[in-house]
């Protein structure tokens, strides 16, 4: 990487290093807050909610574990103390020291429980299906299959609906996660569905869509290259459409829906978000998408009162440096740093980020933080020994959010902000992005890996 390339980019000297040397630390965007965000599209976030409640008597018939939610696609917010209390004190005995040291970090800690989220079991379900619905919709509306939104929606499931979806297919690359959201709707309503699957998919996630009827594509290259692929692959047939993860608005505003849906169970909690209650959330990120449109959503519901911080493994950090950069500029790759994506965070391992979310949220993302597979496996063990929860790798990453907020960058932008002597009033959030269909013997192998790391 070139002296006058490194220069685009807003990183010091050590975080230069701290990239390199693939050493966990906090970045804080300079970008954030630093123009004045409108939300023009703000009400196409309501759009995209209005269409999965549309669509939920058909979700429900093709999906019966959905009858509990009426047909939504939604996750518990959940408090976890224990957690918190032993991310926190980490391995300082008890005694006054550590309570004085728990108490004024201050705060409340929940998980977002999107690793439980039915049918795709991931943060993808949202956006995914989003997408592929407002296709089927689309696509219903221009042959007559309804005449308008108001129809009866129970037409997606008759045969003439069946028969003209048969003729399309529905394309992704993915790492593993966005693959098995777009792949089981594409495939539970009749399209042909074809997942491209970077080098690092996991094989159980193959196994799980080829057992759907999905045709999986596997590549021996990252995740862009099957992304690149599946789109050059669809853009030779009329009858086919990708979803793309790099620059999809209609993915980016499924996932931003999360944002209503948790501004619902905030208050149920009786939990306020102001200026003297501020809300602190940790997304895993990968090429942006999912993280980007929660975000999106978030500061479009809750504005400067919460603090958005992305996070990735020290070998697949391409969002922070994404957002390093310099608007409508093409991230930079991770490789430019001697980078290579070897992580077991699989849906995080991608090389490059997404230029059109890095542009979209740049002023909207407090923060980006990295962290070694080592500490993520840790994480997963405390979930699941303290609170009881089975996730991914790439999931855990999120609880690392609380003790990246008290290292002295993350100290320094809670005093900038004015949120120092709030910290008593906040309230922090780990989203967890998947887990539920990890078979049990994959999930015995990351336990066993945590004395390994």
């Amino acid at each position: 990487m070139s002296t006058s390339e490194k220069a685009k980019l807003n990183l010091s000297k050590k975080q230069t290093e701290y990239i390199r040397d693939a050493e966990p630390f906090l970045w804080i965007n300079p970008s954030y807050g630093s123009e004045a965000t409108t939300f023009a599209d703000v009400g196409l976030i309501f759009d995209a909610d209005a269409r999965l409640r549309r669509f939920s008597p058909v979700l429900i018939s093709l999906f019966p574990e959905l009858k509990e939610t009426n047909g939504l696609i939604e996750s518990t917010l959940d408090e976890v103390s224990l957690l918190r209390g032993e991310l926190l004190l980490g391995e300082l005995p008890h005694g006054e020291v550590a309570l004085e040291k728990l108490n004024q970090a201050g705060g409340r800690l929940f998980i977002k429980s999107d690793h439980n989220l039915p049918v795709a079991g991931s943060i993808k379900a949202r956006g995914g299906i989003h997408e592929v619905l407002h296709f089927a919709e689309s696509l219903a509306l221009k042959v007559g299959i309804i005449e308008s939104t108001n129809s009866d929606y129970h037409a997606f499931l008759s045969e003439p609906a069946k028969s003209v979806f048969a003729q399309y297919t529905i394309a992704v690359g993915s790492t593993g996660n966005l693959g098995l959201s777009i792949g089981i709707i594409g495939a539970a309503l009749g399209f042909n569905a074809v997942v491209h699957m970077s080098s690092d998919a996991k094989k159980w996630k193959k196994d799980r869509l080829r057992k759907r009827g999905v045709q999986v594509v596997e590549h021996t290259a990252d995740y862009g290259a099957a992304v690149e692929a599946g789109r050059v692959q669809s853009e030779a047939d009329p009858y086919s459409y990708f979803v793309d993860d790099e620059r999809s608005s209609h993915l980016f505003m499924g996932y931003a829906v999360a944002a209503l849906r948790l501004k619902e169970q905030l208050e149920n909690a009786e939990i306020s978000v102001d200026k003297d209650h501020p809300l602190f959330v940790y997304l895993p990120a990968g090429v942006g998408g999912a993280p980007g449109g929660i975000t999106f959503g978030l500061k479009s519901v809750f504005g400067d009162h919460v603090h958005c911080f992305f996070a990735e493994p020290v070998q697949a950090p391409c969002m922070l440096l994404g957002m390093a950069g310099q608007p409508n500029s093409a991230p930079t790759p991770v490789y430019d740093f001697g980078l290579s994506i070897d992580t077991d965070a699989d849906g995080l391992a991608v090389g490059t980020a997404s230029q059109w979310v890095c542009d979209v949220t740049r002023h909207m993302v407090s923060g980006v933080y990295t962290q070694r597979d080592a500490v993520l496996y840790r994480d997963l063990e405390k979930l699941k020994r303290l609170q009881g929860i089975e996730v991914e790798p790439s999931a855990a990453i999120s609880c690392s959010g609380l003790q990246m907020l008290n290292t002295n960058s993350g100290q320094t932008y809670l005093k900038h902000h004015g949120l120092l002597e709030k910290m008593g009033n906040s309230t922090h959030i780990a989203w967890l992005t998947g887990g539920a269909f990890v078979p049990a013997e994959e999930y015995e192998k990351y336990l066993q890996a945590v004395s390994f790391k």
